[in-house]
């Protein structure tokens, strides 16, 4: 197969590099990055089927986790198999279709994951702020409605990158310096001006993601101020507990996703191992992470998953 279609000047395949100036380091960096693909494959797994089999989990927050969940597994799957195929056994070649793929579904599960953790906020501000109100506000038709959302959005906002890129010439460039492929790393291999892909990978996926932001920082500064009017010490101390992991949890899934946005952008004087492997954080610890924050920190979750996991094994140990 010849490596380039000249009448398109489409390659038939990238080259995905790693992590440049770190390749004899890949094997040990894969061997964090397994883990803790292992435990939020793990994590994320148990999460979905306890939610699935206890219908009295059946409830909006829980609903939201869950959508979390399948999320956070789409987000890592898209990217980490083949990052450590490329660790383990150099294997970096991947076709042009199927980069394509993976661009749209990493850049699709960050945008829907955003508006799911804005629904999570906005539930955790009804319920503190407006509790008489919670069950006429998010009904099971409220939530089913925030999922489609999540998709309706992602799919407008990141299907354009697809003929953005399709567009591009690309005259012989075709290795990849990342560990997977983004709309501005295939970008930047074109032999033509990309000015169009940088206005709109800069100002229509990431204006979306900036206005998730804000709603979610101005309901936890809503519940905050909800709290301080409550007489209730203790109260105050859990929902600041609550409130505290997940406030944690947004900033790790947001911040590096901004720095790998704006460094493509600005950011030419920072080493491109060290912004490779902060690309790689967010795909990696949200997935890791909120199972741990938002399932193994809720008590509900926490008992019913000693009811399903534990308390067979405990009853066949008496009989």
């Amino acid at each position: 197969m010849p490596p380039f279609n000249l009448t398109s000047l489409t390659p038939a395949t990238f080259i995905l590099a790693g992590i440049p100036g770190m390749e004899k380091l890949h094997i040990w960096i894969s061997i964090p990055f397994c883990s803790m693909y292992l435990a939020a494959l793990l994590g994320n797994g148990v999460l979905l089927f306890v939610i699935r089999t206890e219908r009295s989990l059946h409830q909006p927050m829980y609903l939201f986790l869950s959508m979390l969940a399948i999320t956070d597994l789409m987000l890592s799957t898209t990217t980490v198999p083949k990052m450590l195929a490329l660790f383990w056994f150099r294997a970096g070649e991947i076709s042009f279709g199927a980069c394509l793929t993976q661009m749209f579904f990493l850049h699709f599960s960050f945008s829907a994951e955003s508006v799911i953790l804005l629904a999570m906020a906005f539930d955790r501000f009804v319920a503190i702020c407006c509790p008489l109100r919670y069950t006429a506000v998010l009904t099971h038709s409220a939530v089913v409605k925030t999922g489609l959302v999540a998709l309706l959005r992602s799919f407008c906002v990141i299907f354009p990158c697809i003929f953005l890129l399709k567009r591009l010439p690309f005259c012989g460039h075709n290795v990849i310096p990342h560990t997977y492929c983004e709309h501005m790393g295939i970008a930047r291999l074109a032999c033509a001006d990309i000015s169009i892909n940088i206005l709109y990978g800069l100002a229509v996926p990431f204006a979306a993601i900036v206005v998730d932001v804000v709603l979610i920082a101005v309901s936890y500064v809503l519940i905050l101020l909800a709290l301080f009017r409550r007489p209730s010490r203790t109260a105050h101390h859990k929902a600041f507990n609550t409130c505290g992991c997940h406030v944690c949890v947004t900033l790790l899934f947001y911040i590096p996703a901004f720095f790998t946005v704006l460094t493509h952008r600005f950011g030419q004087g920072i080493p491109h191992h060290v912004h490779i492997l902060l690309a790689n954080l967010y795909v990696l610890f949200p997935p890791l992470l909120n199972p741990i924050v938002y399932g193994v920190r809720t008590k509900q979750i926490k008992e019913k998953v000693v009811k399903v996991f534990i308390s067979p094994k405990s009853h066949l140990l008496q009989e």
